[in-house]
């Protein structure tokens, strides 16, 4: 996957919890500054968010000891998730039937980027045009 030079991105496959669950999660830290999205994550209730957490703190550890980013003009840019294997049980039930579970596991990805500062470009030899 090609990244821009001011983006990195952690990765973790086969996490034991429904796309649909794990998908309020990133929902809730796309966009946000790293150190307010790793807060969120800290005291979220939800039992996924210290899964995620890890993933997002690695991404942040490869922007800065990788590709030499600040970690202070962090944000993350992407948290997307995907759908990975899915086990298949069986459940007895009333009357001789069974009924199909679905133990469905996960991925997620997240880019992490540095803000853009937009610097003013001045005209150094005085000429326009």
């Amino acid at each position: 996957m090609l990244r821009e030079k001011n983006e990195a991105i952690s990765r973790l496959d086969k996490l034991r919890v429904s796309p649909r669950k794990l998908n309020l999660v990133a929902q809730a830290i796309r966009g946000k500054d790293v150190s307010s999205a790793l807060k969120f994550l800290r005291f979220c209730p939800k039992r996924i968010a210290t899964d995620v957490f890890k993933v997002l703190r690695s991404a942040v550890s490869n922007a800065e000891y990788n590709h030499g980013l600040d970690v202070d003009s962090l944000y993350v840019k992407e948290a997307f998730v995907g759908k990975s294997l899915t086990l298949k049980r069986f459940m007895p039930r009333a009357k001789g039937r069974g009924v199909r579970i679905q133990k469905r596991f996960s991925n997620i990805n997240i880019v992490v980027a540095e803000k853009h500062n937009p610097v003013t470009s001045e005209v150094k030899d005085g000429s326009e045009g």
